[in-house]
This record gives structure tokens, C-alpha cells and sequence, in this order.
């Protein structure tokens, strides 16, 4: 006759890491890296998406508010302006 004494001290391959509980662990162990590369990620992405493209060039809407601003101080004539939008477009 077996007491409680003997089951539990009885190991027969069903143990914490035994088994099948050994055998989950990698699995575990595996969602737990791709969960990190998959945040660390994500930040690379969130903030890589929002910067400028044009390799240090000003965007074409700042360099229509700068031909503004410059217009609007007398600085290029009509004609200087209107040719530099059109350049722009």
C-alpha cells in the first residue's frame, strides 16, 4: 500500500521539469523572445515612420511658407516668386 508520503516523493517523469512540463518550456520561453522582438520592433517603427524622407532637403510645403514669408518681405519680385512656385509643383 502507497502512502501520500510515497506518491509525492515518486517521480516518475511528470515532475515539474520532467515531461512534459520540461517539454513546454521552450515553447514558453519562445513566445516570451518573439513578444520582445516584436515590441522592440514596433518602437523602431513608430519612430522611424515619421522622419524626413527627403534626405535633409526642406519638404515642399516648408519651402512654399518660406517663398511666403520671403515674398511677403519684398525680398523676391513677383515674377522671382511665381517662377520659383512653379518650380516647386
Amino acid at each position: 500500500m502507497h502512502t501520500i508520503a510515497t506518491l509525492l516523493a515518486d517521480n516518475d517523469g511528470w515532475g515539474h521539469m520532467d515531461g512534459w512540463g520540461g517539454g513546454w518550456m521552450w515553447l514558453w520561453g519562445s513566445l516570451m523572445m518573439f513578444s520582445w522582438v516584436a515590441i522592440i520592433a514596433g518602437a523602431v517603427w513608430l519612430f522611424t515612420r515619421n522622419r524626413d524622407t527627403t534626405g535633409g532637403q526642406v519638404s515642399g510645403s516648408r519651402a512654399r511658407d518660406i517663398l511666403d514669408e520671403r515674398y511677403a518681405r519684398g525680398e523676391l519680385t513677383t515674377e522671382e516668386y511665381r517662377e520659383r512656385v512653379d518650380q516647386l509643383r
